[in-house]
């Protein structure tokens, strides 16, 4: 009796279970993105509104740091769509390289564009929402305007996607 390829049989699931979670991610990004396109107004108000910092507890120590420029807070608007926009595409690439590892049994390529893909998202959620945001904005302080609570789940799933991303798969690459 012939075991054929053994290792690689038994870290399918593993495998399996890497592509699902990046292409959910990538699905959710995409999704993200494609609404903050196409219903532009809606998150415009939040970013405008946490860089204003206008409905926080206006501490006179902290104000000089808002921004009151339309045109700025809109530019920051239209990066943070363009980077969701990227990270999307990039988390689709990699779905799709995890999709064909998935039979040749490599998967070398499909972590490192899913880790290109979820480092973006780190940055975006973790650096860009929680510490910007969340700590130099002073987003915590606001009833109306707190995204903290969702960039934190975002910056856990993309955390937790990574981590299964690099457990080893099988795959001779590593």
């Amino acid at each position: 009796m012939t075991v054929r390829n053994a290792g690689a049989r038994t870290a399918r699931p593993l495998a399996a279970a890497a592509t699902v979670l990046v292409g959910t991610v990538a699905l959710y990004m995409a999704l993200v993105a494609f609404g903050n396109i196409t219903d532009f107004g809606t998150n415009q108000e939040f970013v405008r509104h946490v860089l204003a910092m206008d409905t926080t507890f206006k501490d006179e120590d902290l104000m000089w740091r808002s921004i009151d420029s339309a045109r700025v807070q809109d530019i920051a608007y239209i990066a943070i769509i363009g980077w969701e926009t990227v990270a999307a595409l990039v988390l689709i690439v990699a779905t799709v390289q995890w999709a064909i590892g998935l039979r040749s049994g490599e998967f070398g390529r499909a972590r490192r564009v899913a880790t290109h893909g979820l480092l973006m998202l780190l940055l975006l959620f973790g650096a860009g929402f929680i510490a910007v945001g969340g700590e130099w904005f002073a987003m915590w302080q606001s009833a109306d305007w707190n995204g903290l609570d969702a960039a934190t789940r975002n910056f856990l799933v993309a955390g937790l996607t990574l981590v299964v991303v690099h457990l080893p798969a099988g795959d001779s690459t590593r």
